[in-house]
Order: C-alpha cells, then structure tokens, then sequence
C-alpha cells in the first residue's frame, strides 16, 4: 500500500503516514527500521506493509520504506 510521510523523529524513529484518503497511521521504530531506511521527509511517498491490530479497526504498520516506480 502507499502513502506519504506526513512525520518523522529522528531520535526516536517513528512518525506518520497519510493514506491516500488522508487518514493519519502511526508508525514505530520497528516499522522504520524493518524498511532499511536511514532518513524520511514529510512529504516523501513510502510504500507500507500493514498488519490487523486485533480487531481495533485501525491498521498497524509493519514495514515503511521508500516508494520506487
């Protein structure tokens, strides 16, 4: 799924995303670190995997990485 970067720390290495219907998605260290990225800009487009966060509705994402065409 895609979406673009709409937070990041660098010191904790999480932020969030927007979905392309504009709903925010929180992301942990895990998720980032999982994607092998170094550094995220809002504003970038990433490419996230999501897992289902036990029947709470909201998507809980796995792996954030760079989107690549």
């Amino acid at each position: 799924m895609q979406a673009t970067a709409y937070t990041y720390d660098p010191e904790t290495r999480s932020g969030s995303v927007l979905l392309d219907d504009g709903t925010p998605v929180d992301f942990g260290a895990g998720a980032f670190d999982a994607g092998g990225l170094r550094l995220l800009r809002a504003g970038q487009r990433v490419r996230i995997e999501t897992a289902d966060d036990g029947g709470s509705g909201a998507p809980r994402i796995t792996l954030v990485t760079l989107q690549t065409f």
